[in-house]
């Protein structure tokens, strides 16, 4: 490995370095990390075209930001002249994809103020809402999305009515709806926001088994979806260790 660290130098310190930075960030299987250390450039390499390369298609949202922010700043000026409902709510999920979830609110207020009545309007504004912490709000326009279709955003929209329910303590009616959802829903999120629940019963017994769920949908997946649902894993893995079996 020495004579290979040799030929590599500097190109293997830098794969060694992306490589480590990678695992880091994604935090893939723990043999990895002794494979990029032990066997240095070459572990590197071997680790970055296992995981790394793969992982490219998932980065095609960070790959956009330009362009979204270009399309930001061009919306701002046309909603100068044409302050429509369809210009705001664009600009709202623009913003929620840059991660500025109360400008996206914002906007998304302008958007049905400007008499903006679809769905996924009152979805965004609500799903903005429950991720600022502000669950009430998010009551309202999730508990309209649902009433109208039950099934919205593959029945997520459903499963965030019910974690908000359990947010602002309606914990009767969160249970009841976190479990009709779960009939069809296979969403991770549904599952841990379920086990959060749970647990704030002192129900740890039924929150780990929820959050199994989520772990036991692992070795079936295939590999782009296993990488999707790393922090959902990851979160899955934590409420197994927290909660005493």
């Amino acid at each position: 490995m020495g004579i290979i660290s040799h030929l590599m130098y500097p190109w293997g310190l830098l794969f060694q370095g992306a490589a480590i930075v990678h695992f880091i960030k994604r935090r893939p299987a723990g043999y990895w990390l002794c494979v990029i250390l032990a066997l240095g450039p070459l572990g590197a390499i071997i680790y970055l075209m296992m995981e790394a390369v793969p992982d490219v298609g998932l980065l095609g949202h960070s790959f956009k930001i330009f362009p979204r922010r270009k399309r930001i700043a061009r919306l701002k000026i046309a909603i100068l002249d044409n302050p429509s409902a369809g210009n705001y709510e664009e600009l709202g999920e623009l913003y929620m994809e840059d991660g500025k979830l109360q400008l996206a609110r914002d906007a998304f207020d302008k958007a049905i103020s400007a008499r903006g009545d679809t769905l996924d309007a009152f979805y965004r504004r609500g799903v903005c809402a429950i991720q600022l912490g502000d669950s009430r709000a998010a009551l309202t326009d999730l508990e309209r999305v649902v009433q109208k279709d039950p099934k919205f955003d593959f029945q997520r929209a459903a499963g965030l009515l019910a974690h908000a329910y359990a947010l602002t303590g309606e914990k009767r009616k969160a249970e009841a709806l976190f479990r009709e959802v779960t009939l069809t829903s296979t969403s991770s999120e549904t599952y841990l926001n379920f086990a959060a629940l749970l647990a704030s019963e002192g129900r740890n017994s039924e929150a780990r088994e929820w959050a199994k769920k989520v772990l036991n949908k692992k070795p079936t997946m295939p590999g782009y979806l296993r990488r999707r649902e790393r922090p959902w894993f990851r979160s899955a893995n934590a409420v197994m260790k927290r909660l005493p079996a």
